[in-house]
């Protein structure tokens, strides 16, 4: 008997290469934009380790190419924007396509916000506390497994995530075009701490059917709609898809962004406060003014400890001159405990770094930070 809801379609597209993955996300995009599919939620595994860069980003500004070579993990670009990941078999991606109507939501923190608490009920039925941590992260325990993001073409939402099953770490930061001092053993260690995986957390990875299980019925119940199972792409989608599987194995696809990575420099600096050593490493945009990633490291004590990865996310692409109205923002609204610092520590690790910026003063901001 119909229910009388809305009926959504799923789709299971099993172990993918990162260049079919690709074609997928832009023949069911186009198809959902012309009204040839319904509203539809996906998913696959990667039958190969992949490093994927956003739309806008060049391989050579993200990655390290002559790792991924050495170590057979394929270069593809994706068609939405964001940030540059690695993927391999242990991850299992799936993504939403809907209308405007059905995203509910032109606001793409209000969007996450919504996905991402179905997908972390969805999660927790397998037996983890999951959760959702803004901006578009789910954690378990304060630690991160999985990543989403989303984007609007036309009136169509493509939000997609990755759920770690059992994964590399390690080899995600030498993939990754980060400062050397994020590979020592320490800094491995500590990247590890942050990241949870389901095998460990379960003791045995939950199977594709499993999770493809619970994540139906969760965004069924947020979005008040059936799936119905389809055993694939309809014949227009698949002419789609044969056409965009033709462009994007193409190295004139993956190459169409380039920038020199001169353009990305990685800066370091150092502050010695009364609460101990911090160094930072930022990686700057200094065509754009922005700060790219930054990385804290030292002998301080903070508590919460993720309190360092919440500052480093809130300086993620933000405006290289505001970077102290930036910190300020971020301690103003976070209760932590911080044993002889103060926030203008940061700010004077920050400020020492961007030293080498002092032919660009407009891109360092006014004065000096205190401390």
């Amino acid at each position: 008997m119909s229910s009388g809801r809305p009926r959504w379609r799923v789709i299971d597209f099993g172990p993918r290469t990162a260049a079919e993955y690709v074609a997928a996300n832009r023949a069911l995009l186009e198809a959902r934009q012309q009204g040839l599919a319904p509203n539809t939620l996906s998913f696959l595994s990667f039958r190969e380790p992949a490093a994927l860069v956003g739309f806008h980003q060049s391989v050579d500004q993200e990655l390290r190419r002559d790792y991924c070579a050495a170590h057979g993990i394929t270069i593809q670009r994706r068609v939405s924007g964001g940030g540059a990941l690695y993927v391999d078999p242990t991850v299992i991606g799936w993504e939403l396509y809907l209308d405007r109507r059905s995203a509910g939501s032109n606001d793409m923190l209000e969007i996450a916000r919504r996905i991402c608490e179905a997908a972390a009920r969805g999660i927790r039925a397998l037996g983890v506390d999951a959760r959702f941590r803004p901006r578009n992260d789910i954690e378990v325990g304060g630690r991160k497994i999985a990543g989403t993001g989303g984007t609007y073409d036309g009136d169509v939402l493509l939000y997609h995530g990755s759920l770690l099953i059992d994964f590399d770490v390690e080899r995600m930061l030498r993939v990754l075009r980060i400062p050397a001092e994020k590979l020592q053993d320490k800094a491995i260690a500590s990247a590890r701490e942050r990241v949870a995986n389901l095998r460990e957390l379960l003791g045995e990875a939950p199977s594709m059917e499993r999770v493809l299980a619970v994540m139906v019925e969760a965004f069924s119940e947020e979005f008040g709609v059936d799936f119905e199972r389809a055993a694939g792409l309809s014949p227009p989608e698949n002419e789609k898809f044969r056409a965009a599987l033709a462009e994007v194995q193409t190295e004139e696809w993956v190459e169409q962004v380039s920038r020199p990575v001169s353009e990305t420099p990685t800066l370091d600096g150092v502050h010695r406060s009364a609460g101990g050593l911090i160094r930072v490493s930022l990686l700057v945009d200094v065509v754009r003014g922005r700060i790219k990633q930054a990385w804290f490291t030292g002998d301080f004590f903070v508590n919460p400890r993720r309190m360092i990865a919440d500052l480093e996310a809130a300086l993620r692409d933000s405006p290289l001159p505001e970077f102290r109205a930036t910190v300020d923002r971020f301690f103003g609204g976070y209760p932590a405990e911080m044993l002889l610092l103060r926030r203008e520590d940061f700010t004077a690790a920050l400020d020492n770094a961007l030293q080498a910026l002092v032919p660009r003063p407009e891109l360092r901001g006014a004065g000096a930070a205190p401390g």
